[in-house]
């Protein structure tokens, strides 16, 4: 039976070492910094010299490879007590062939942890289960038609096997300082490209939101807390923001004008973020808040908008 290597600085103080993929993206730093800054090792995923300086950097090892070499991704999960899965390749035109990878790169990690008792945190997306109502940790959907539901299939098809495996479920909108490539500069950048910002009807449609600080301590507790595989975790501090109230901010920042448009008028405006701009998905994180006893403390996404964070990291 695999025995991590830990460390006890109290009973409660369990040290391990976590291969984490993504280490270097937006949500991967602010995961690596809050492990190390609790006491945990962190062997970081880098695909490029400059991403293993950065690691270097912070304080982390680095394992040089990528998401399509499956050997570096399975002597990282070999070679640590836990296993953080954030990496995953953003080019929206091959998105089902990028979903296709994931659920490969899961399957090859979970090969290399079959038989031991190592936790394995995959992310996830709540916009997967945008419906009528408001989405919960229960929610499961395996015949789910949106691509990406191939990362959460595929951690049922390795947690069948025996692996150890949860699923974190980020909010569309994880935000904060360094965030130059999520929904909200996009929207920013569209609305520079196109001089007027958008919603879709009324813009009544809600989009979940996380600050990336408070992300990243959730993948912290959801690894030190008792780990039972096969949950699902909500990283959403925000159930529901109206699309209007980001729309009408960024519109009145830019000094824009803000229009409606129907949906066929969006995706021309949107072009490959229409998907996104429509998403209505209100979701909660209450069983995700008492399970882990997390509470978010960092500014909302509002919040972050008045403060120029946005405006100040795009030119």
């Amino acid at each position: 039976m695999y025995k991590p290597n830990l460390n006890f600085d109290s009973l409660n103080d369990i040290k391990m070492k976590v291969f984490v993929t993504g280490a270097t993206g937006f949500v991967g730093t602010a995961v690596v910094r809050e492990l190390l800054a609790c006491g945990h090792q962190v062997l970081g995923l880098a695909r490029s010299e400059e991403s293993e300086k950065k690691l270097l950097a912070a304080g982390a090892a680095a394992l040089r490879g990528d998401l399509n070499d499956f050997d570096s991704l399975k002597s990282g999960a070999m070679a640590s007590d836990a296993v953080i899965h954030l990496g995953f390749v953003h080019d929206f035109t091959k998105f089902e062939e990028m979903c296709k990878l994931d659920g490969k790169v899961i399957e090859a990690m979970g090969e290399a942890l079959s038989g031991t008792d190592k936790p394995f945190l995959i992310t996830s997306g709540t916009a997967l289960f945008s419906r009528d109502g408001i989405t919960t940790e229960k929610d499961f959907s395996a015949n789910n038609p949106h691509p990406r539901i191939a990362t959460e299939n595929a951690a049922d098809a390795v947690a069948a096997k025996g692996v150890n495996v949860a699923v974190v479920r980020l909010s569309p909108s994880v935000h904060g300082k360094g965030d130059v490539i999520g929904f909200v500069p996009t929207l920013i950048n569209i609305a520079k490209e196109k001089g007027k910002t958008a919603i879709i009807d009324d813009g009544s449609n809600f989009w979940p939101a996380v600050h990336v600080l408070d992300a990243a301590k959730l993948y912290r507790l959801a690894l030190e807390k008792p780990f039972i595989s096969g949950t699902r975790y909500h990283a959403v501090a925000e159930q529901g923001i109206p699309f209007k109230d980001i729309a009408t901010f960024i519109s009145e920042k830019l000094q824009v004008p803000l229009v409606s448009l129907t949906k066929d008028e969006a995706t021309t405006h949107f072009g490959w973020f229409a998907h996104f701009a429509k998403l209505d998905n209100p979701t909660s994180s209450e069983a995700t808040q008492i399970t882990l006893g997390w509470n978010p403390q960092h500014p909302t996404l509002m919040e972050d908008l008045q403060n120029d964070v946005y405006f100040q990291e795009i030119k």
